[in-house]
Order: structure tokens, then sequence, then C-alpha cells
């Protein structure tokens, strides 16, 4: 059996997952431009914490002090990104946003002030029935679990986590979609998980079957290199990761320009706007939106110069230059 996406009926809230990821990954002509207009999807930082310690994650590495995100600049935030013509809002970066007590009360906020579609990707492991009840009634319109290893055994050796939050993870998705159809909800259902090689990914289709029924679309994902922040541990695992962040399995974009500098935001908990989908540590950082507005730091000139250089699809010199995708 080969690893493709599997296509289920339409879920209740209409568009599948695939094409959202693919419209945010494509970048329209409107926005190959230094100084391109607000992007339609932003990814925002509730917390940077994570109970998990993927090898694969630079999370792992620790690289800034964790935290969780002010509940005043979020709020203030949230706002600026509406009016800017933001659209799409997801409540999640690098951390993992059910360890946030509030995550109810920012899908709540957002929805209210404006955000047509609020989206979250989870590990799943504190994705309780009780917790995700209340995204829905919030008002969530996506979440995705990522299911990334085959068996317990390669969870304990990749998560780096008791063994048992593998076993909770996948209860909490099949729970997911109890809740989401008892109690009428639109909220799609999905699930990624990394393709890998040989018998590990003959060993990753038995679980996806085994998943499928439960959510409205399963896609594969590539192993991406984190920005080059997790060689070292990758190189222990064994993984040979993709270059860069070129979207999903079957809509591979090339790496230069990088679309995370043109179609998406990127905030985390402490009010930073970052240029990569990986950071994980600072190094793309573009703006303090502590000091200045959204819009403005989304054409701050940092960002304008970094744009330049990648759409004369030539880094070097550039913080995305140790990045694998270029090298």
């Amino acid at each position: 059996m080969s690893p493709t996406t599997i296509v289920m009926p339409p879920p209740p809230g209409g568009s599948r997952i695939t094409s959202r990821i693919d419209a945010v990954t494509r970048i329209p002509l409107t926005h190959l431009a230094a100084v391109p207009p607000p992007p339609r999807s932003v990814k925002i930082e509730l917390t940077s914490q994570c109970n998990y310690r993927c090898g694969f994650c630079a999370h792992r590495l620790r690289l800034k002090k964790r935290g969780e995100m002010d509940w005043t600049l979020y709020t203030r935030l949230v706002g600026e990104m509406v009016d800017a013509g933001v659209e799409e809002l997801g409540l999640f970066f690098i951390g993992e946003s059910f360890m946030c007590p509030w995550l109810a009360d920012a899908i709540a906020f957002a929805k209210g002030r404006g955000i047509r579609y609020a989206f979250l990707t989870t590990n799943g492991s504190l994705a309780t029935p009780e917790r995700v009840s209340a995204c829905l009634d919030a008002g969530l319109d996506s979440l995705k679990f990522s299911i990334n290893n085959s068996d317990v055994a390669q969870f304990r050796q990749v998560a780096q986590v008791k063994g048992q939050l593998f076993y909770d993870s996948l209860a909490n998705l099949k729970a997911a979609r109890r809740v989401r159809d008892e109690g009428g909800y639109s909220c799609g259902l999905y699930a990624s998980s990394i393709r890998y090689d040989g018998k590990q990914q003959e060993q990753m289709q038995a679980l996806v079957s085994e998943i499928l029924p439960y959510v409205d679309e399963h896609y594969w994902l590539p192993l991406y290199s984190m920005g080059s922040l997790a060689k070292e541990r990758e190189e222990e695992l064994g993984y040979r990761p993709t270059a860069g962040n070129q979207g999903r399995l079957e809509a591979l974009r090339e790496p230069l320009p990088c679309w995370s500098l043109f179609t998406e935001g990127h905030i985390t908990y402490d009010g930073k706007l970052s240029a990569c989908c990986f950071d994980a540590g600072d190094r793309w950082i573009m703006a303090d939106l502590t000091k200045i507005p959204f819009a403005e730091g989304w054409n701050s000139a940092p960002f304008t110069k970094l744009r330049e250089a990648h759409l004369k699809r030539d880094v070097a010199g550039t913080i995305c230059e140790d990045c694998v995708a270029y090298k």
C-alpha cells in the first residue's frame, strides 16, 4: 500500500484541510514581493510548553525560555490581525496548546473578533473529550492530530516520554470523533503522519488504517529538518529529513523562495514575529510585536531584506543560510 493522502467525504465544516494547507504553501503572485500584503493565515503560540521531547523537533533543545502568552497581548494581536485582513488563525506554533488552560477562551475570542477559521494541531495526549468539547463549543473549525509513531516502542524512543501517552493520544482521537458527531459540531477532524522508510513505513500504514474511520482526512508529511536545528538527534535516530518545509508530501513546493516568509505569520508566546515555521529558538525573529503592531512587523526592514534574498534565490549571508534546504 503506497503512502498517499486518504480522501474521505467532505467534513461537516466544508473544505478539506489539504486544500487549505496547499493554499498557504503556494505563494500567490499578490504575495510574491518583498513587501507583500498581510497574510491570510497566522499561527500564534499560546504556550511554548510541550509534554513530548520528540527527536525530530528542535523544541526539545530548550533554545529559549519557555512560557505562556499574556492574555492582553493575545487579544490585542488578534484584533490587529483581523483588522489587517487575517482570516485564518492557528492557535499553536512550536508548543502543545492543550497545555494552555485558556485554550477554549482563546478560540472563542478569536472567532468573536472576526477570525473566520480557527485551527489547531495537537499531539493528542492531552486532548481529552472534555477539553475537545470545550474547544468545539468555542467555535474551533479544525482539529488535527499528529500521529507520527507506529507503536509504543517507537513512541518511547522518539518522544522520550512514558508509553501511556501513546495510547492516550489514540483514545483521545477516537473520542473526539464521538464528541464531534454527538454534539453536531461542524469542526473538521484530521490526522497527519510522517512518512518514513521501509519497514517503519509499513508499520505506520497499519496504525493509519486503524484511525481512518475516525477522521475526515489523513495526509502524509515528509520528515522536516526544523531549520537544521535538530540535525544531531536526527542522525542518531537514522532520520533523513527533507529540505526546509516544502509542504505536505503530495504537494511539495520549491524550497526557495520559502512560503513561510510570504503567506503565513508565526508569532511566539512572547510576541515575536518569526519568518520561520520551525523557529524554536528565536533565530528568525523579524519584529517584536510587543512594541509595534502586527501589520508594521509583517513588513519590517529585516523581513523585507530577507524576502528580497529569497526572491533572488540566494540566501547566502542570511539567517536562512544554514538551513539544510539550501545546502
